[in-house]
């Protein structure tokens, strides 16, 4: 039996979380990929659509296979994936063949996404879920905060930040063998395996389909930060793009410190008074991000807006799984469908862009943190 936060157990699901961030490498790719090829805007933002669009395709068969499978096979098979993704740029390098790559990596993703978070439930105890939750997300913030500085060096130590991917493929695979080594004891629920249209069913519940929805704009909101933030500060503050790319790592160091806070404190606070004050501090941020025209305020206010969302997904998905534990399978594969706002967000803000200015984006990051404000109300006044 699984010993309850046992170290042993929870390390090689924690290291999965961070093989989960390395696709973030995406937002730093963006704007390489874009000088590299004289791209524009939008088509800049299909690399980040190409990752989160197969969320859209794969999540409810994710749920519904390792309803079947069970999730650390599932696990698995993502960081294995992942890893064969991550080798694709460093055999040929096209603007195509980095389409291609992110493809496969968005596929690993969205495999490890579905199985990885109800894994880690099934290793926590039930006072340590949300807690367990906003640590895994630190971890995943470690490795998304580390993907532009180790880029930034590989470009100027070595002259090539494609070194990257072989880094990153070692890791999974590594990572994949390790959780493999582990046994852990899988929860089963008392009920028929999961099939699409169980899965389906449950967006009837208004509670469920409104908290999905939410996720979908809060993976919206956080790929279109990542992604555009650089861009934002070049063009506000006319400074170049190596500089620019610092606030994507300002972004994952608030989201890494937001959640490494959350880990500590959610052991002791009530998770809905945190996710109201953590919708309010973002909501804060982004304003003062409009208002602000000091590039030091700025890189103050992108810190903000990290740290107040940082800790928003894991304790929506824990009140949300915390409703129907015995559908926790189907419940993730639906959370993770709605991380296809991911390919839908960025490219609007990127057309915004283009037609109104920068300030557009930051425009569609309030847009998508309000309406995770009235899912907050929405689950904070339900019993």
């Amino acid at each position: 039996m699984n010993s309850k936060n046992s170290l042993k157990f929870t390390l090689p699901i924690f290291m999965s979380f961070y093989v989960m961030g390395f696709v973030d490498l995406v937002g730093v790719a963006t704007g390489y990929v874009k000088q590299d090829f004289g791209l524009s805007d939008t088509m800049a933002q299909l690399l980040p659509s190409t990752v989160f669009v197969w969320f859209a395709l794969f999540s409810i068969p994710t749920g519904i296979f390792q309803d079947r499978v069970g999730k650390r096979f599932t696990v698995n098979l993502g960081m294995i994936i992942t890893g064969i993704g991550m080798l694709l740029p460093i055999i040929y390098y096209s603007y195509i063949t980095a389409i291609i790559a992110f493809m496969v990596i968005g596929i690993g993703n969205t495999i490890l996404q579905v199985s990885a978070n109800p894994l880690l439930l099934d290793s926590s105890s039930n006072e340590s879920k949300a807690a367990n939750l906003s640590l895994s997300q630190f971890v995943k913030a470690i490795a998304s905060m580390l993907g532009p500085i180790i880029v930034a060096g590989l470009a100027k130590y070595t002259g090539n930040w494609r070194l990257v991917f072989p880094i990153y493929a070692v890791l999974s695979f590594l990572s994949a063998f390790w959780l493999y080594t582990v046994k852990i004891v899988e929860s089963k629920p008392d009920k028929e395996p999961a099939t699409f249209k169980t899965v389906v069913r449950l967006l009837k519940n208004p509670f469920i389909s409104i908290m999905v929805l939410s996720i979908f704009f809060m993976v919206g909101f956080d790929v279109t930060m990542n992604s555009n933030i650089a861009n934002f500060l070049k063009s506000k503050y006319a400074i170049p793009l190596d500089s620019a790319s610092i606030g994507i790592s300002v972004y994952f160091a608030s989201l890494m410190t937001g959640r490494l806070l959350g880990a500590i404190l959610l052991r002791k606070i009530n998770t809905k008074t945190f996710l109201i004050i953590s919708t309010i501090v973002t909501l804060a941020g982004l304003i003062g991000l409009i208002l602000s025209g000091s590039l030091n305020a700025s890189w103050i206010l992108i810190f903000v807006t990290g740290f107040g969302f940082s800790n928003i997904f894991p304790l929506v998905f824990a009140l949300t799984v915390e409703r129907k534990p015995e559908y926790a399978n189907e419940i993730s594969g639906l959370i993770i469908l709605a991380v296809c706002g991911g390919a839908i967000i960025p490219p609007l803000a990127g057309v915004l862009t283009e037609s109104f200015g920068v300030t557009a984006s930051i425009y569609v990051l309030i847009s998508c943190i309000l309406y995770v404000s009235y899912a907050t109300y929405y689950l904070v006044s339900r019993k």
